[in-house]
């Protein structure tokens, strides 16, 4: 579990470094869009890493992938609704569930786990 909490709020941060700029942004320099995201995401670095470290002793690379993209998406979705007030659109829900079923396939049979 904090695997995934510390993957929540990084993705939090990198969500606002990658995409925060978009709606209000567009009057600075591109170069100081880039070093305010780069700013942002040195905190999303500070809890990303510290939780792959953590979450590899439980999951594989592959499953620690697999976590970060299902919460990236449910970080993005949020944020696109909220902040960037885009509509939700039937294709963004399947492709999703799309996603969710490939989550599904990567922790519900046995493989091998993280490298000894």
């Amino acid at each position: 579990m904090t695997t995934v909490l510390l993957l929540f709020f990084s993705n939090v941060f990198m969500t606002f470094a990658w995409y925060g700029h978009l709606k209000y942004g567009h009057a600075w320099p591109l170069w100081k869009a880039i070093l305010a995201s780069w700013g942002i995401a040195l905190l999303e670095y500070c809890l990303a890493v510290p939780a792959n470290r953590l979450g590899y002793a439980h999951f594989s690379g592959f499953q620690l992938k697999i976590i970060q993209e299902v919460v990236t998406l449910t970080v993005f979705i949020v944020f696109a609704l909220t902040f960037l007030k885009e509509k939700l659109a039937w294709n963004y829900l399947v492709a999703f569930a799309c996603l969710a079923v490939a989550a599904f396939f990567a922790f519900a049979f046995k493989t091998g786990g993280p490298a000894a």
